[in-house]
């Protein structure tokens, strides 16, 4: 329920003082009144969202899913089929293990290490995984070309530091995932051998874990980027058939990029390292783990019981329609996302939001020229950069399309598999075209939004644009607090510690001066000691390295954001609603998009993996910041919130 201006006065804490914790001032009356759902691992404005909108795709999927003729090949059918596939828990429960039968077969076949990679290329076309992953993207230093990323990966559990840390939560998580193997290889049949497989499994996994780059260093361009012609690629890791493996997924690079040249040397002994009977169980291990949602409802639970309730605290699985709902949605997005935006976004709604990202990208620009610590060369090249930001708001202008994708409406898994195929061909086409600088990364029923450094755009899905987000109908101080913050978060991730190395055409270039770069990092340095200092649980605390971006978005956007609002406040004239200033109801609205509650679980792995912080922190640690958000609440020193003018962090 909203009030007249977009905000309902009931989700507030009155009991708690907003100079104190604004996080539960603006949503502590919502929290005790919403509950985390047994089926959640947390609870909050994007989840609610999320929610809304599958109701939303489940009416247009029952309009479908009722259709007794469609076009064989078309998107009704598609759709169809696929969700019925899904939902006929008794034919997957017949089927038990069929659908990988070719691919356990081809496991069972390996006499050796050319054919260990083999399968691990194959594994790789279908979706799935194996000790390394291959991409295609822009090339970061000409974005007007694709090219082939080798990246590391090979791991079962989220991070390397649940392999080789002995924190208690980590120790925790490691017990569950082995007992989690031994079940999965259980019912997968291999009742006998589950127990020694698992170890095997957990050994080579804890190999691969040693040697792979930390986590605070792969959100890090410069260092998960380094150019190779196959023959340098061949020369780092000598034993693997690169020649074959990238023949199998449909590629004949000239040139890739390597992310992590050490992991791939290192990767090279470990394949020689363990004998082919445990790359067997290993690979066999990781296809079974991987497809089990598709599979009997019996595997589906296991993967839930560890990846959902041991990592995030999640006590029951979603609704049978809601999961399959979710990989019909990631396997035919663009199909469900045309029905979507027809159905649900209308024109008046986007020619709002075009008006809110206008005044945004006007604030910015004059941010950008007022800043005390950029040098004037700087200033006009990210003026540039900013004008030359594309803006892609709803949907795309061209749908893709499923041509040729073969969905059955009862073979559930191979459908998942045959839509992870059609999108890996989708890719290498790429290879031998120009960049589409028009091409979408969401779908538009995605609740979420982007930046893209490659192609210098922010996107923002048509799901998003809607209330406790956006509402066309409230009032601007609501929206620009909400949307006008998460457009400027995302604008600020051109600018942040990653996106400000690249320029307006999407090119890795060093276009600061050294002066300005060493001033940056140090304001940055700040807000990186400030999240160091935020606790989750005992011991554990936010980690400032990893959520820098994110950290730096927040408060870039809100700032922008407030600003772009005083714009709009000139032209509209100011106005107290509800007993609120615009200042104050512009930070309330703020404060809405991030409302959430999280298990305990949840939070452990999301401070061990995740580069956002904690909700509480998102509204607290940039407000605390910003001389905007004391002066609209009387913000004192002796107040939890109140920082020294000389400890406030303030970038852009």
């Amino acid at each position: 329920m909203k009030k007249d201006w977009g905000f309902d006065v009931r989700d507030m804490d009155a009991a708690v003082r907003p100079q104190d914790d604004f996080f539960h001032y603006a949503s502590g009356g919502w929290m005790k009144r919403n509950p985390i759902p047994k089926a959640e691992a947390r609870w909050g404005s994007f989840t609610v969202l999320r929610h809304a909108t599958d109701t939303q795709l489940q009416s247009l999927l029952k309009k479908v899913v009722g259709k007794k003729r469609t076009k064989t090949g078309g998107a009704e059918q598609m759709i169809r089929d696929f969700y019925r596939s899904g939902m006929d828990m008794e034919g997957r429960r017949a089927l038990g293990l069929t659908p990988l039968a070719p691919l356990l077969k081809r496991i069972d076949a390996i006499r050796n290490q050319d054919d260990v990679v083999s399968v691990i290329a194959h594994l790789e076309r279908l979706g799935s995984g194996g000790i390394w992953g291959m991409g295609i993207d822009q090339d970061m230093k000409n974005s007007e070309r694709y090219i082939v990323y080798l990246g590391q990966g090979g791991l079962g559990m989220p991070d390397r530091d649940y392999y080789l840390k002995d924190e208690t939560e980590l120790k925790r998580v490691r017990r569950a995932y082995q007992m989690h193997l031994v079940r999965l290889l259980e019912l997968a049949g291999r009742r006998k051998e589950a127990r020694q497989e698992a170890e095997v499994v957990l050994e080579i996994e804890t190999a691969i874990a040693k040697v792979s780059m930390k986590k605070e260093d792969l959100r890090d361009v410069d260092k998960t980027y380094h150019k190779k012609t196959l023959a340098q690629l061949q020369a780092i890791a000598p034993r693997i058939p690169w020649k074959n493996y990238f023949k199998i997924l449909g590629t004949e690079p000239r040139e890739v990029v390597v992310m992590q040249p050490d992991f791939f040397a290192a990767a090279d002994r470990i394949l020689a390292r363990f004998p082919i009977e445990s790359w067997k169980t290993y690979l066999r291990t990781h296809a079974i783990g991987d497809f089990a949602s598709f599979l009997t409802p019996e595997l589906e639970k296991e993967n839930f019981a560890f990846y959902g309730t041991v990592l995030t605290g999640t006590k029951h699985m979603q609704p049978l329609w809601r999961r399959i709902l979710r990989v019909v949605n990631r396997g035919l997005s663009e199909l469900l996302g045309e029905l979507y935006v027809e159905e649900y976004f209308p024109p008046e709604a986007k020619q709002k939001v075009v008006m809110v990202v206008a005044d945004l990208f006007r604030a910015y620009e004059a941010r950008i020229k007022n800043l005390d610590w950029m040098s004037t060369p700087t200033k006009k090249k990210a003026v540039r950069k900013l004008h030359e930001m594309n803006r892609k708001l709803g949907y795309p202008d061209r749908w893709k399309t499923y041509r040729g994708l073969r969905i059955l409406a009862d073979d559930y898994a191979g459908n998942a598999m045959r839509a992870g195929e059609y999108e890996h061909r989708r890719a290498t086409r790429r290879l031998a075209k120009p960049v589409d600088r028009k091409e979408w990364f969401m779908s538009p029923q995605t609740v979420n939004a982007y930046c893209s450094f490659g192609l210098n755009d922010i996107v923002f899905p048509a799901a998003i644009l809607q209330h406790p987000f956006f509402d066309a109908t409230a009032d601007d101080a609501f929206n620009y607090g909400a949307i006008g913050s998460v457009i400027g978060h995302e604008i600020t991730h051109g600018f942040d510690d990653q996106g400000c190395k690249f320029d307006g055409k999407g090119n890795r270039k060093t276009w600061w001066t050294k002066a300005d770069r060493k001033r940056f990092d140090q304001k940055a340095k700040r807000l990186v000691e400030e999240f160091n200092g935020y606790s989750v649980a005992p011991g554990m605390n936010v980690n400032g390295k990893l959520t820098l971006g994110e950290n730096i978005a927040d408060l870039g956007g809100i700032s922008i954001a407030f600003d772009a609002y005083q714009l709009r406040l000139a032209e509209t004239g100011r106005q107290d609603k509800g007993g609120f200033t615009p200042e104050q109801r512009f930070f309330l609205g703020y404060a809405a998009t991030e409302r959430e509650q999280e298990r305990p679980e949840y939070r452990k792995t999301m401070v061990m993996t995740d580069p956002h912080s904690p909700s509480r922190f998102r509204v607290n640690g940039p407000l605390s910041n910003l001389p905007e958000f004391y002066a609209a609440f009387g913000v004192r020193k002796g107040d939890n919130l109140y920082r020294e003018p000389k400890d406030r962090a303030k970038i852009w």
